[in-house]
C-alpha cells in the first residue's frame, strides 16, 4: 500500500527537492504551505510571500500533486512572534526559530498532516534520522556540515521522530540544487531566505521599536565597578560579547558583559572579564526521551552557527542541565539555545539562563 506524505513547502528550492525525491521514491506526496503572521500593512511574511505560494504552486503542478494553503497567522503571532518580543523584554536574546519548530511545524503542522490521512510529515531540514535495531530513533547532523539544521530540531520527540522524513539530510545543498535543475524545478536558482521571517525588511531593531517601545529605552553603560561610560540605546540592540557599536571611547576594546535588566544598565568590560566555562540550561528536551548519566562527555554549540565546544553535562531537576566547557566560551548568550551532540548524534538542548 503507497504510504501517504505531506511535504511542509515553502515555495524554496529545498521543501521543492523534498517533494520531488519523496514523488520519485513512490510516496503519495501532498504539498502543504503555511500562511503566517506579517505586520499589517508591511512587507509579507518571507516563508509565504505571494510569489512564494506562486512557485509553491508551480512546484506541485509540476511534480503532479494536490497543493494546500492554511492560514496559521494567528497562531503564529501568538506563538512565535510573541515569544520573540516577550523574551527581548526580559532581557534575552530568544531564538523564534527554535519554538516554532516546536509548537508550530511538528506539532499543529504533524496533526493536521496526520489528520490528511498521511502516514509521514517531510521537510527539507538538512539532518538525517536513523532508528536503530531496538526501534529507538535517533537524529545526526546533515551530511552537508555548512548547511547541517540539526541545531533548530533538537526539541523533536521519539513520538515525532517516528513520523518526520529528512530527505535532504544525506545531500549536499549543490546536490539539490543540481536536483532542482535536472528536474525543470522553477526554483532552481531561488535564493535562501536569511535571517527571521517575519521581519519584513529584516531589521529587528525597527520592529521592536514598533512593538515593543518599553525595551528601546537608552540608558547608562557602565563598567563593574558602576562607573558610567556611555549611554545605550537600548538594552535590547545589544548582545553579549558584542564589541562594535558600543559608542564608548577608552585605552582598551570594551565588550558588553551583561545585561541588568531591573537598572536598565547595559554592563561592559576588557576582553580579559568576557567568557565564562559553564553555563545552566532550561527547558532541557533530550531526543532519547530521558536524560544521559552525569557528566557525559559532550560538544555543544551554543548559538547556530557557533564553533563546536567540547563539554561536560550533568543533567539537573526540573528540566535543567549543567554544562562545564573545556574552553571557556565569549558570548554565552541568555535565551539562545545551548545544544548537545556526542560525534554525529543530537542528544537534546535547552535554553541559556
Amino acid at each position: 500500500m503507497t504510504q501517504r506524505v505531506v511535504v511542509a513547502m515553502s515555495g524554496g528550492v529545498d521543501s521543492s527537492v523534498a517533494a520531488a525525491l519523496l514523488v520519485e521514491q513512490g510516496y503519495e506526496v501532498i504539498g502543504l504551505m503555511l500562511r503566517l503572521w506579517a505586520e499589517p500593512g508591511g512587507a509579507a511574511n518571507r516563508c509565504c510571500t505571494p510569489d512564494a505560494v506562486v512557485d509553491a504552486r508551480r512546484v506541485a503542478a509540476a511534480l503532479g500533486i494536490p497543493f494546500y494553503v492554511r492560514d496559521y497567522k494567528q497562531v503564529f503571532k501568538e506563538t512565535v512572534v510573541d515569544f520573540f518580543i516577550d523574551g527581548y523584554a526580559r532581557g534575552i536574546t530568544p531564538n523564534p526559530c527554535i519554538i516554532c519548530n516546536r509548537d508550530i511545524r511538528f506539532d499543529r503542522l504533524l496533526k493536521e498532516a496526520l489528520s490528511l490521512g498521511a502516514d509521514f510529515m517531510a521537510t527539507g531540514h538538512y539532518a538525517r534520522i536513523r532508528q536503530d535495531r531496538q526501534g529507538r530513533y535517533h537524529l545526526l547532523k546533515g551530511l552537508d556540515a555548512g548547511k547541517d539544521q540539526s541545531y533548530v530540531l533538537y526539541t523533536m520527540t521519539q513520538e515525532r521522530l517516528a513520523k518526520i522524513l529528512l530527505p535532504l539530510g544525506d545531500y549536499t545543498k549543490s546536490d539539490i540544487r543540481r536536483i532542482a535543475a535536472e528536474k525543470n524545478l522553477p526554483v532552481f536558482n531561488r535564493p535562501d531566505s536569511q535571517d527571521l521571517c517575519f521581519l519584513g525588511n529584516g531589521d529587528y531593531r525597527e520592529f521592536l521599536r514598533r512593538h515593543a517601545a518599553q525595551v528601546v529605552q537608552p540608558g547608562p553603560i557602565v563598567n563593574r565597578a558602576g562607573e558610567t561610560l556611555g549611554q545605550h540605546q537600548g538594552l535590547a540592540f545589544y548582545t553579549i560579547g558584542q564589541r562594535k557599536g558600543l559608542g564608548v571611547t577608552a585605552p582598551v576594546p570594551l565588550y558588553v558583559l551583561e545585561k541588568d535588566v531591573a537598572a536598565n544598565r547595559l554592563i561592559v568590560g576588557t576582553k580579559e572579564e568576557l567568557g565564562r566555562d559553564e553555563l545552566t540550561v532550561q527547558a532541557v528536551s533530550y531526543i532519547a526521551g530521558a536524560p544521559p548519566p552525569p557528566q557525559t562527555a559532550v560538544t555543544v554549540k551554543i548559538r547556530y552557527k557557533a564553533r563546536p565546544i567540547e563539554a561536560v553535562l550533568t543533567p539537573l531537576p526540573g528540566a535543567r542541565a549543567h554544562l562545564r566547557l573545556d574552553t571557556p566560551a565569549r558570548d554565552i548568550t541568555p535565551g539562545q539555545s545551548a545544544v548537545f551532540y556526542q560525534g554525529e548524534e543530537l542528544l537534546g538542548g535547552g535554553i541559556i539562563e
